[in-house]
């Protein structure tokens, strides 16, 4: 497993001198030119539900004995709250800024892929930034109907499923490639929704996903958690649990991947104060979906949260940073065709020989 770090910053709000013009700013911003024409979804797009059988609460149907920590039928609400927001691909920014990197991940393999599978698509941030000539057919997944009808249109022949990522619908050995981008880490099992697409992925096809890692809102999650301290004479959860990086490589080897690649990228978007923030995530459909949240914040608690946000994090312009750190994940299914390691003990030149090694002389130039 190897790592990248690296860092970008994406200035999603400016700050103004009064909440009225920051939120009026907040309102008008944008991040990207975005196409004037409305997103309709694809009359040949066809929807196929997930099994109707739910998990009970505490526990996970996909694997006996694994705790359910996330609540997907709210999760599924807010995802079709937000997409059914009329000015809501304002909030699409971080997931298209993600989408374009797995695409830039896909590019990077070098061949073509007949059917490709996208789990937890939405309205497909992954393939609007992919051609044809890389994936010959797509299909594209989620748990919500709403987000699915308003997904980006894409020259990519594209047939849509109605499917929880915990329970994929699909036999095996049938995609040359599954992505995700921005959807595991509202999963209960995700051991066993690992092994799920390693199943689905034929001999020799590639994984290759984005989630969100551990220190992911760490600014607001701490803020929320001393002002409610202080005023409350304690604190609970309002930020999910998130995957660390050095658990990611090997939740995937022990699915079954092979020639694993994990890579940490960290972004920063600038906010006016913390209710933007708190609006930008549920605009997002990001809002915590875990069964011990707390449904209300006092007013109070959300005012010294503010003051404690900017004080601790704030810029020098009077915005606020939020951090998002993404995980790069990409596994391969086994395949004889694929490098293999040489087997234990087939060394022919020992490390304690490396001593011994003449240093090269140096030659007088003429």
């Amino acid at each position: 497993m190897s790592s990248r770090v690296c860092g970008r910053v994406l200035q999603r709000l400016q700050t103004s001198s009064s909440a009225p013009a920051a939120a009026a700013v907040w309102r008008s911003c944008r991040l990207h030119a975005w196409p004037s024409c409305r997103l309709h979804a694809w009359p040949s797009c066809r929807l196929h539900a997930w099994p109707s059988c739910q998990p009970h609460r505490g526990m996970n149907n996909s694997s006996r004995g694994t705790m359910n920590v996330f609540d997907r039928t709210m999760k599924r609400k807010q995802k079709n709250w937000a997409a059914a927001l009329q000015d809501g691909q304002q909030f699409d920014y971080l997931r298209d800024e993600v989408g374009s990197q797995v695409a830039d991940r896909v590019y990077d393999v070098a061949r073509t892929f007949p059917l490709a599978l996208d789990i937890g698509g939405g309205k497909s941030h992954i393939a609007e930034h992919l051609s044809k000539e890389v994936v010959e057919r797509l299909f594209l997944t989620d748990i919500s109907e709403t987000t699915l009808k308003h997904r980006r249109p894409s020259e990519i022949p594209t047939q849509c499923f109605l499917a929880d990522e915990e329970f994929l619908p699909f036999p095996e050995n049938t995609f040359d490639l599954v992505m995700s981008s921005l959807s595991l880490h509202w999963i209960n099992d995700l051991p066993g929704a690992l092994r799920q697409i390693h199943q689905v992925l034929k001999p020799d096809g590639v994984f290759i996903g984005a989630m969100v890692g551990g220190e992911t809102l760490y600014e607001l999650r701490c803020s929320l958690q001393l002002a409610e301290t202080e005023r409350e004479g304690g604190f609970s959860p309002h930020v999910s649990p998130y995957t660390a990086v050095t658990d990611l490589g090997n939740l995937l080897g022990q699915s079954g991947f092979t020639l694993l690649t994990v890579d940490v990228d960290e972004v920063q978007v600038h906010y006016p104060g913390i209710i933007e923030v708190m609006t930008d995530l549920q605009g997002m459909g990001e809002s915590n979906c875990a069964w011990n949240r707390r449904s209300l914040l006092h007013r109070d608690t959300i005012l010294a949260a503010a003051a404690i946000y900017k004080e601790m994090y704030g810029n020098k312009d009077g915005s606020i940073p939020a951090t998002f750190e993404i995980l790069y994940m990409i596994g391969w299914k086994p395949h004889e065709s694929q490098a293999k390691p040489a087997k234990r003990g087939s060394a022919t030149v020992s490390f304690g020989d490396l001593s011994n090694i003449s240093q090269p002389t140096n030659t007088k130039k003429s």
